[in-house]
């Protein structure tokens, strides 16, 4: 998750990110619009575009989502190389939060990760994920794993067909910490049935939050209370065909709505110290039968991933405990996953930058092996 300390400045309304839901049917991966676009504060930035693609929600309802594809300086003279999809940590519900408006304006968090995959040559796409980025579409499906793995890997479609690069038959890896990392592993798991045709050779993923109904419980009521919220807001926005607004109070929509639009910095700040149950009918919320199926629904480890994983998490992280890393690795191991682990001796911000090197070393020996083996059919 991103530095809480400073408000994430909020762009300008900008209608190349004007969304509504698609009326037609289009492929999973469809570039609806793209432009270019100069990163001037990443040195090793090559040509940058901006996309709106084709990806559907978490229920397979097609949608918009928006994200940026950034090639290496290196491309220039060698082709556009193997291909990183990077999932950012969480950076809010709404504003001008989106990667690819902070990423425009030389003000994304973690484009030092983004500038180091750069450097090994690797063509880098930064999905902003489902409800974030577009306009009229959020709040951002903050912790719906199936909805992140889709706009992941309808992302990496988008960028096989994107016209200014030969990208089509290009290998995969995909990267994320916390929040991101569930992304990727969601992505890893979701990729034999719903993207088969991608070529995907392995996923790094730190802090990975496995558990969502776990972690919301420990954060509850704390300093990090606004993540709780938002995650209640997400993933009440990914489940909107349930009624699982039924346990908000009237000062509940109210917080909700407010929220919706809030960064990591509003929310943090706004909601920290104040319970869940401040703002619903019943003070311990996760417990309503509708909302334990919602968090039943949500853990990691539903599918196997064909690709190999690497995990890492670390040991005196307060935010994500490393319990719920070792707990995914042992089931992963039970699964047969081909799998690695490293653990450190650092807090939940610290590790990110602990465990960058050999998350990318790892990734890079992954794009050296052959191809993994897939026989499951596209979902449409």
């Amino acid at each position: 998750m991103t530095n809480p300390t400073e408000p994430l400045p909020v762009n300008e309304v900008d209608d190349f990110f004007t969304g509504s839901q698609i009326g037609f049917d289009p492929r999973p991966g469809d570039i609806l619009r793209r432009r270019s676009i100069e990163l001037t504060d990443m040195d090793e930035a090559g040509r940058a575009w901006q996309l709106v693609y084709a990806t559907r929600t978490g229920f397979s309802a097609p949608i918009p989502a928006s994200g940026t594809v950034i090639t290496p300086v290196s491309a220039e003279r060698g082709g556009p190389g193997p291909m990183l999809v990077y999932c950012p940590s969480f950076h809010g519900l709404g504003g001008g939060c989106a990667p690819s408006r902070l990423l425009a304006d030389g003000a994304e968090p973690e484009a030092v990760f983004i500038s180091a995959a750069l450097a090994r040559g690797w063509t880098v796409a930064i999905a902003d994920g489902i409800g974030l980025g577009m306009t009229r579409l959020g709040p951002h499906q903050f912790l719906a794993g199936r909805a992140a793995a889709h706009a992941v890997l309808d992302l990496a479609r988008a960028v096989r067909v994107l016209p200014e690069l030969d990208a089509v038959d290009v290998p995969l890896v995909v990267w994320g910490y916390a929040d991101g990392g569930r992304a990727a592993v969601w992505a890893a798991e979701q990729q034999p049935t719903y993207a088969p045709d991608l070529d995907l050779r392995g996923v790094a993923a730190g802090a990975v939050v496995a558990d969502p109904g776990a972690l919301v419980l420990g954060l509850d009521g704390g300093a990090w209370a606004g993540l709780a919220l938002a995650g209640l807001t997400g993933l009440g926005r990914a489940y909107a065909h349930l009624p699982a607004a039924h346990i908000l109070t009237d000062d509940g929509e109210q917080a909700v709505e407010a929220a919706s639009g809030m960064n990591l910095a509003g929310l943090l700040g706004t909601y920290r110290d104040v319970p869940l149950g401040r703002w619903c009918e019943r003070p311990d919320p996760w417990n309503d039968p509708i909302w334990r199926y919602v968090l039943g629904n949500e853990t990691c480890g539903r599918a196997t991933p064909l690709a190999p994983v690497h995990l890492y998490h670390g040991t005196q992280d307060t935010l994500v405990p490393v319990g719920m890393g070792r707990g995914l690795f042992t089931e992963y191991r039970a699964l047969g996953v081909d799998l690695s682990w490293r653990e450190y001796p650092t807090a939940h911000r610290d590790t990110a930058q602990a465990g960058a090197s050999e998350a990318i070393a790892r990734l890079a020996s992954y794009l050296l092996r052959r191809p993994t083996t897939r026989s499951a059919p596209q979902t449409t």
